[in-house]
């Protein structure tokens, strides 16, 4: 069996490998979302018997409408990936369409040859066994599991702890030959989930009662709707509002309940804020004291850049930011150096700016105590979905307990 890594090598983005054994099939194929946009390497689509996506993001989503612009290639994901994907895709198309080789028929491809796969669920798929396990990351994420000659699992992106909206990913995992884990947050450990959301709850009540506006930029999938779920079970006695793209998210996970922790519980959290749907009241939210949950999470779009320029002029407001900053992005020169860009000049932030860790990844001691406990054997550890020293430090960590590793680089070919 021969594995191809197509990207997500030493960066956090454009996850995508190729399994070629009695056929071909392709593990995600994403994009990385920067100033320029990565492209992971090329794939002939005559080369794939099928596609398995594990989750909706579009680091690992964001390329696969390549494919359907000759031929139609069978495509499996969890419904909610499928319809969370559907709604992303057409959002990168707004804000870099040009940029991109594929146009909105390739997207409108996807639905005809989508097929649905459910957790626990065992599928045959071109002489290949495969299996999606919870990956405990967003709403409908996966594991995959691939059996062919030899056995594969990829993890994509894992978190092992429980947040109010998605239950931890599976622990009873099949006994494997190689493992292809993400290494995101292989150097830290994540503080206190409670804790943090205590902070983040005291940091909202000082920036309004001191008459200020808080802006929360948060990914529209999952993020958003974990933040609402923290407001609404704390009690937060003030205004809080939810913009842009997570409006629509929230329906779709609404719909399909089996993959969220307590769907009753977030539709009352989200009764519970209202939500903005116009110009006019954007314009007068954010002059308002009160809490504006907002996508984008790395502000490269969305209704949070329009905030972000309003409410970073003035000391009393605060940004308090929730999501991981990809290097190169605005949200990260906002975290690293208290800085935004308007009309392409540099600004510096006014506003109280802090750092929140929600993470909907594993952190380190997670990661490890996956392999101390739930990984079976002696498998060959593929390390990937880290920048570099999170990759080097995961892959010392294991070879101290025993495992073979790789960390391969974008291209290499892999033999087991």
């Amino acid at each position: 069996m021969l594995i191809k890594v197509l990207g997500a090598t030493k960066e956090v983005g454009r996850s995508g490998f190729l399994i070629k054994d009695y056929s071909s099939v392709l593990l995600d194929y994403g994009i990385l979302l920067q100033r320029e946009l990565g492209f992971p390497v090329h794939v002939r689509p005559r080369d794939i018997s099928a596609i398995l996506v594990t989750h909706a993001h579009l680091d690992h989503v964001g390329m696969v409408p390549m494919f359907y612009m000759s031929k139609g290639i069978p495509h499996y994901m969890t419904p909610v990936t499928f319809k969370l994907s559907e709604l992303l895709l057409y959002d990168l198309m707004k804000i870099s369409g040009p940029r991109l080789p594929y146009g909105t028929d390739e997207i409108k491809a996807l639905r005809k040859h989508f097929n649905p796969i459910y957790y626990g669920e065992v599928l045959k798929i071109g002489g290949f066994e495969i299996e999606m396990l919870n990956a405990g990351h967003i709403p409908g994420s996966g594991m995959i599991y691939v059996k062919g000659s030899k056995s594969i699992l990829y993890t994509g992106d894992v978190n092992h702890v429980e947040t109010r909206l998605t239950l931890p990913t599976e622990r009873k995992l099949p006994e494997v030959d190689l493992v292809i884990t993400e290494s995101t947050y292989a150097s830290t450990d994540h503080p206190d989930r409670r804790e943090e959301e205590k902070r983040l709850i005291d940091f909202a009540k000082e920036v309004v009662e001191r008459k200020g506006t808080l802006l929360i930029p948060s990914f529209s999938v999952g993020r958003a709707q974990e933040v609402a779920l923290i407001f609404y079970e704390h009690n937060f006695p003030y205004n809080v509002y939810m913009d842009g793209m997570a409006l629509k998210v929230n329906e779709i996970l609404l719909e399909h309940p089996e993959f969220l922790k307590n769907s009753k519980k977030l539709e009352k959290a989200l009764n519970r804020i209202e939500f903005v749907e116009s110009w006019g009241k954007r314009r007068r939210v954010v002059n308002e004291p009160c809490v504006i949950i907002s996508p984008a999470g790395m502000l490269v779009g969305g209704a949070a850049v329009f905030y972000n320029m309003k409410i970073a002029k003035k000391s009393r407001n605060g940004i308090a930011m929730v999501a991981f900053q990809i290097p190169g992005t605005p949200g990260r020169d906002l975290l690293d150096k208290k800085i935004i860009y308007v009309d392409g000049k540099r600004v510096k932030v006014k506003a109280e700016v802090e750092r929140f860790d929600l993470s909907s990844h594993s952190g380190r001691k997670e990661l490890l105590r996956m392999f101390k406990e739930d990984i079976k054997g002696s498998p060959m550890v593929m390390i990937v979905h880290g920048e570099r020293e999170n990759c080097e430090r995961l892959s010392r960590d294991l070879k101290e307990l025993g495992y073979d590793t790789i960390v391969p680089e974008r291209g290499d070919i892999i033999e087991i």
